[in-house]
């Protein structure tokens, strides 16, 4: 299962902090499929790709809840955490940055933290896709982060996210296919 993190709403639409549900987007888009049945708090679908049954989730618990959507999802459809890849903003990359990692802490995001609160493990794949810092420059000078990750992209960085959707595919089919190992092994630095 992949799952994009966000908040519902229109208003949180194209926001740094909402960068998961737009990759979970792009890739349903990729084979055709709609992020479009409600079920246990979420958005979701699922299809035949990349050789395996696949689930495309988008929590509508907002973020700080997120593992409560995702845990229902895990349990229902009897998916293990190992199997599950999570897709969010993280501020301590660089805009456009993707990372992925086999398990590890919240490291400050709070859908993350209350993902691993649900769950009972820190053990589940995440990709994280860098947003940057607030910049120092004049207009952004002392924003607070949480404002930051609730604005809007910027146009550079809208260029930027749609330049990385084909990186962000081709790592959510190596973790599908080969696993996190090798999906680190061949994403992480590009």
């Amino acid at each position: 299962m992949l799952a994009g993190l966000g908040n519902p709403g229109r208003e949180y639409q194209l926001t740094r902090h909402n960068i998961g549900f737009l990759f979970i987007d792009h890739i349903a888009g990729n084979h055709g499929w709609q992020v479009d049945s409600l079920k246990m708090q979420g958005f979701y679908c699922q299809g035949r790709a990349w050789g395996g049954q696949i689930f495309l989730l988008k929590p509508q618990t907002y973020m700080n809840r997120s593992g409560e959507c995702v845990r229902s999802f895990l349990d229902y459809f009897k998916i293990p955490p190992d199997h599950l890849l999570v897709l969010h903003d993280d501020i301590d990359l660089a805009a456009g940055r993707i990372k992925l990692v086999a398990r590890g802490g919240a490291g400050g995001h709070n859908g993350i933290r209350s993902i691993i609160q649900h769950l009972g493990t820190q053990d589940f794949a995440r990709m994280k896709i860098g947003i940057g810092r607030p910049q120092t420059g004049a207009e952004e000078r002392g924003q607070p982060v949480d404002q930051f990750v609730l604005s809007r992209f910027t146009g550079d960085e809208q260029l930027l996210f749609d330049q990385r959707k084909s990186l962000v595919a081709e790592a959510s089919e190596l973790f599908i296919r080969e696993g996190i190992d090798i999906c680190m092994n061949r994403i992480n630095g590009r």
